[in-house]
């Protein structure tokens, strides 16, 4: 039985913890990869074009907007970010799941354009904790600490389309039930539903 990969987009709040619940998650899995994005970013030292990256210049990422081969884009820091719809597709084709680590608004571009993909949304057990752990990675000023607590209580409010929460109080639990979506997804009805004939 050779099934299409799934599409799996993960959000949440800085320091939610979403990377160590993912890499925890599809440790020792082949079937699984992170998409790569297309930036307008200069590469840094070492990066190498189509691996933590594929690097195009702002006429190009304006090209790919206009013939919809994004699945999203934004703006951070002066520089433009998507996802390349080609890459994506090729993987779910040969049955390769893709996970995408993006912001709610990207999510929601996603949602639009590819409405099967699987949508998790990953949050701290509350905003106390969050802030704890921003707290605890000590690398933020005080002001960025507050701005992204301000963005984890918007992203709350803007969250209602994921069809699923995982609450992370525990990496290892968080992991399993990321796994136990993942698997379910792979059971949906419409995706299997050729088997039947």
């Amino acid at each position: 039985m050779n099934e299409k990969g799934k599409l799996i987009v993960i959000s949440g709040p800085s320091g939610a913890g979403k990377s160590t619940v993912v890499f925890k998650a599809i440790e020792g899995r082949d079937d699984v990869c992170f998409s790569t994005s297309v930036t307008t970013r200069k590469p840094r030292p070492g990066e190498v074009d189509g691996r933590e990256y594929f690097f195009v210049d702002l006429d190009r990422f304006r090209e790919m907007v206009e013939n919809d081969e994004l699945l999203e884009h934004a703006e951070y820091v002066g520089n433009y970010y998507g996802t390349p719809r080609k890459f994506v597709e090729d993987k779910l084709a040969a049955g390769v799941s893709v996970f995408l680590d993006i912001e709610v608004q990207g999510a929601r571009q996603v949602s639009r354009k590819m409405p099967e993909a699987v949508m998790i949304f990953i949050a701290p057990p509350s905003l106390e904790e969050l802030e704890k752990r921003l707290r605890g990675r000590g690398t933020d000023t005080e002001r960025a600490i507050e701005a992204r607590l301000i963005r984890a209580r918007e992203e709350y409010r803007e969250a209602d389309f994921y069809e699923y929460l995982i609450i992370n109080d525990d990496a290892d639990k968080a992991a399993r039930e990321l796994n136990a979506i993942i698997e379910a997804s792979h059971c949906r009805f419409a995706d299997r539903a050729n088997l039947l004939l």
